[in-house]
């Protein structure tokens, strides 16, 4: 990971946020997937600043920021990120978020569209039940009993690594997303509130059911009619199916050159 210019913690809704900054120009928040961090970036940030600055941001439990003692929820890890873009006074910057950090920008959206330039969602449903059986069942059933048989993997090194008394918050951790997603989420009635443009970005093997992201692109109103010879019948909505990549690898030079190219237009 490149050395940020800043770095630091925002005071927000009695937490602290933790935030990085690379780069200069116009912004690009970048939200992480679930038991990642901002760092998880890395392949794509130098790539991501060559015109802009990219923000960053560990969300709850996840990365320099502490599990805290609330309940996790979309609805509050996106009033963190709001936070944060107000702490660090972006203006309206473009929203990029993959998985876990999808969802939370989708709520950000919803929420506090006045916050957000430009959405693009990567490899995230606009509700539970668009994920593949195999991975709703395995987030449904998270527990931080896992936690023991994670010691010694790769996410597990890099969590103790950057997460304060890691040892302790790490099934803290899993326990929070268990409950979380054991809750589930529905967002379909509200996708048509969003009025920034939308780029909903995934893998042609993705972890989410292809029925489900063609429904996804047509809330947004895409693919309701053909576009025309000129593209005239196009509406500010762009869907990206990414061939030869699956839910996993995701952040990728192939993402950086799609997302750029939508917060350019």
């Amino acid at each position: 990971m490149l050395t940020p210019v800043q770095s630091g913690y925002a005071p927000v809704n009695g937490v602290e946020v933790y935030y990085e900054v690379h780069g200069k120009g116009a912004p690009i928040v970048l939200l992480h997937g679930g038991l990642m961090s901002a760092s998880s970036f890395a392949p794509i940030i130098e790539t991501m600043t060559e015109n802009h600055q990219v923000i960053g941001i560990d969300l709850q439990g996840h990365g320099h920021t502490l599990p805290f003692e609330r309940p996790m929820s979309f609805e509050a890890m996106a009033a963190d990120v709001a936070g944060v873009i107000e702490y660090l006074q972006l203006e309206e910057p473009a929203v990029l978020g993959y998985s876990l950090g999808a969802t939370t920008a989708l709520r950000l959206a919803l929420d506090r569209p006045e916050l957000v330039g430009k959405l693009i969602v990567v490899s995230a449903p606009y509700a539970f039940e668009g994920w593949h059986t195999y991975n709703f069942e395995g987030m449904r059933s998270m527990t931080g009993e896992m936690a023991a048989g994670m010691v010694g993997t790769p996410l597990y090194n890099a969590y103790l690594a950057e997460q304060p008394d890691g040892e302790k918050n790490f099934p803290i951790l899993l326990d929070k997303i268990g409950d979380m997603m054991r809750k589930g989420f529905d967002y379909s009635a509200e996708i048509e509130n969003l009025k920034m443009p939308t780029m909903l970005v995934f893998a042609d093997w993705d972890a989410i059911k292809t029925s489900h992201i063609a429904h996804f692109f047509e809330l947004l109103g895409g693919g309701l009619n053909d576009a025309g010879w000129d593209g005239s019948g196009m509406n500010q909505n762009r869907l990206a199916i990414i061939p030869g990549l699956t839910h996993y690898t995701m952040v990728s030079p192939q993402l950086a050159e799609t997302a750029l190219g939508f917060i350019g237009d």
